[in-house]
């Protein structure tokens, strides 16, 4: 049994550590091995009173509209493990473990957090307020992975980022914290983080754990103390040094470069876990220019590429890193749940097999096509660059295909 929560990555930068008035956001997502991971697009919608939206495991109520979201999700649920909307609010979750045992009684899952928490919140704010009133109401709990064998539940944490501030939020069944971050390099991964600087909160926290007797209420509040297992605290992030290191020049490329390092332990590839999907976002601080949005959709972020995405109206679908939909015949959605594993991979995701028995077995092969790979990207990320220096209002026709083209590119190498 998988009992270790998955160790993902997420970071924000902003500035003064940042370049030019951008937040940086990037988040590497480590899940079981073979899980494939889809990048997909959901526009605003309007939906009639009454409506219901089906989540992975249960059905809560439908609000009147939801944003236009962008995802990154293990195909078999219905939420994220990170994102972004529209208004240029980036969501990532992480599982962690507290010393309340996670409920395996299915309700919603931190990932679903996330979608629904970029669908209702226009602003980090608003966002987080979305998560922890739907956790009030509705509880988290189910299983975080499709195994039919054993259940494995965790607690959540949340980084929510948009152009002006950003929240670490993170929760112990339904109570929760969180701390506000205007400035300089933060780092969340899958251990509680908060301390004393508590911003905001669950009304009843501190009663709550006064009457579980794990606070006596005469020493300052610390969040993590309190809710952490006995051993479980530790300074996790390696990769914040290197990011405070850029010395005021985070970029989207830097950002790209902690997220790839094997050595620092925040590209996981291990026995259990495997990084098998990532995320980076642009937010320029000054509203008049697009939010970019960098997705691998593939694993690995040192064997993958970063294709921008930007939101406009009737952005162009890409079917290409689309799972496959089973309907209601998927074993996710049937009890007893998981009882057999489709085949959930995209066509991005099986040319990135391809490469990667290249890369194994034939390395000159397999490094010139990683080269050809970087090069792409890299004209990309210029692209990118270009038009957050440009003085002209971008006009959406240039980028309504921009994720399609890439996504497309990509495949054309590895045909």
């Amino acid at each position: 049994r998988m009992a270790a929560a998955p160790p993902s990555y997420c970071f924000v930068a902003f500035p003064p550590c940042s370049k030019d008035g951008l937040v940086v956001f990037g988040k590497n997502s480590a899940r079981p091995r073979d899980e494939v991971q889809e990048v997909v697009y959901f526009a605003a919608a309007e939906h009639d009173p009454g409506s219901k939206v089906e989540c992975t495991y249960i059905e809560i109520e439908q609000v009147p509209r939801t944003h236009a979201v962008v995802l990154s999700r293990p195909s078999w649920l219905w939420g994220a493990e990170m994102g972004a909307n529209e208004h240029g609010v980036c969501v990532a979750n992480e599982a962690v473990l507290t010393r309340e045992p996670a409920s395996e009684s299915e309700a919603l899952l931190g990932m679903d957090l996330v979608r629904l928490g970029l669908e209702r919140g226009a602003t980090a704010k608003e966002a987080l307020d979305v998560i922890v009133a739907l956790l009030e109401e509705h509880g988290q709990g189910g299983n975080y992975y499709e195994d039919g064998s054993s259940c494995h539940t965790f607690q959540s944490a949340f980084l929510i980022v948009d152009r002006n501030e950003a929240w670490i939020l993170e929760t112990s069944g339904k109570y929760w914290a969180a701390e506000k971050i205007t400035e300089g390099v933060k780092c969340i991964c899958n251990q509680l983080s908060l301390t004393t600087k508590i911003d905001a909160e669950h009304p009843e926290l501190r009663n709550y754990v006064k009457s579980q007797g794990w606070w006596n209420g005469d020493s300052d509040f610390n969040f993590s103390e309190v809710f952490s297992l006995a051993d479980g605290h530790l300074a996790c992030c390696s990769g914040r040094e290197s990011l405070e290191k850029q010395g005021g020049d985070v970029s989207a490329q830097a950002m790209i470069d902690v997220l790839r390092d094997k050595d620092s332990g925040v590209c996981v590839d291990s026995e259990s876990f495997l990084t098998t999907a990532s995320i980076v976002s642009v937010l320029p601080q000054d509203p008049s220019f697009p939010c970019i949005h960098y997705f691998t959709g593939t694993p690995d972020p040192s064997r993958s590429i970063f294709k921008p995405f930007i939101f406009v109206d009737d952005v162009k679908l890409v079917p290409k890193v689309q799972s496959p939909s089973f309907g209601n015949d998927d074993p996710a959605k049937k009890i007893p749940r998981f009882q057999e594993k489709p085949d959930r991979r995209h066509e991005l995701y099986k040319a990135h097999e391809w490469a990667r028995s290249l890369l194994e077995n034939d390395q000159d092969k397999g490094q010139k096509l990683m080269r050809i790979m970087l090069d792409l990207e890299k004209q990309g990320l210029e692209a990118m660059e270009d038009i957050l220096s440009r003085t002209e209002i971008l006009d959406p026709a240039e980028v309504v295909d921009l994720f399609y083209d890439c996504v497309d590119t990509e495949l054309k190498f590895f045909k």
